[in-house]
């Protein structure tokens, strides 16, 4: 029968602001298992409230011990799933995600975000969050309904890459920032190394598509994921799916780059699913595909495409 596992919130179970195949795995998990993980929020001390009586004392104790890498980002893992091999895919249910403090942090930094030559005022604001009522209250007083996410959810790298910075995401996912992989959508990450070794982090308690100022409502949250091994089905490239689309994700330095990479990977797996031929999954797409821009800060830039499985 399948477990449940959880992975505590501390430093011996965490990285922070890199990916890298040489992590020893925290957890050894059955394919199929369910793992809990928390997740801190992205940055260091700078990005704390003054009074510190706020801060949760398992962050404060991951601030003060983990050394720090090349990027901002708290990331639990790595947990090996049994079975998993080189060319099998991750198959991550997301059944839950929480925000798990009652404050985050947005900010506005030097030479990062959309527009950093126009915005050079840097602050860094902390609206306060409702977890009962499941909102944030931003300093001027408006109200924004949160969405919790994970903004990195990951294999590891091929070994041949070394220890990657956790900022940009690639073909082994990371820091996608797309607020699509909340609680109800299933992720597939190609596996690169014996085990699959996953990883997850960055908290986000809710993001606008773009994220256009560099970060997100960043806090910390605790999900719970289902990892599977699936030895039947191949992924090139990080994909997604809830109950009623399907998400194409496109990463690259040129966002026209992007949006072409999440058109190719809907159309070929539209070509997958059903008898359609590229031809025809190219029309559907054009026909009943959104394109939206994922983030436009974290060095490769993210394009995903929804498209309703009701048109298939």
């Amino acid at each position: 029968m399948p477990r449940r596992h959880e992975i505590p919130a501390t430093p011996e179970g965490m990285v922070w602001g890199y990916l890298d195949s040489a992590s020893p795995p925290v957890l050894t998990v059955e394919s199929g298992d369910s793992v809990t993980l928390h997740s801190f929020p992205a940055g260091g001390k700078e990005t704390l409230p003054d009074d510190f009586s706020r801060v949760p004392a398992d962050y404060l104790h991951a601030l003060n011990t983990l050394p720090p890498g090349p990027g901002p980002h708290f990331i639990t893992g790595p947990v090996y799933v049994k079975g998993a091999q080189v060319g099998d895919t991750l198959q991550v249910d997301i059944l839950d995600v929480k925000v798990r403090q009652d404050w985050g942090f947005v900010s506005i930094l030097p030479l990062l975000g959309t527009l950093p030559d126009e915005f050079t005022d840097y602050e860094t604001i902390h609206p306060t969050i409702d977890r009962d009522g499941n909102f944030c209250t931003m300093p001027w007083g408006s109200r924004i309904e949160l969405s919790p996410f994970f903004g990195i959810l990951a294999t590891a790298p091929p070994p041949a890459w070394g220890r990657c910075g956790s900022p940009v995401p690639r073909a082994f996912g990371g820091n996608m920032d797309n607020k699509e992989l909340r609680a109800g959508t299933t992720l597939y990450l190609p596996v690169f190394n014996e085990g699959a070794l996953f990883f997850a982090g960055d908290g986000h308690a809710v993001q606008g598509d773009g994220e256009v100022c560099i970060t997100a409502l960043e806090t910390g949250v605790t999900g719970t994921v289902r990892l599977t091994v699936r030895k039947d089905m191949r992924v090139k490239w990080p994909f997604a799916e809830n109950a009623t689309h399907l998400i194409s994700i496109g990463l690259d330095e040129d966002l026209d780059d992007a949006a072409k990479q999440a058109v190719r990977e809907m159309v070929n797996h539209i070509c997958a699913r059903t008898n359609l031929t590229r031809n025809e999954a190219y029309m559907l797409c054009s026909l009943a595909g959104n394109l939206r821009v994922t983030q436009l800060v974290d060095g490769n830039k993210g394009i995903h495409m929804m498209l309703a499985k009701s048109a298939l």
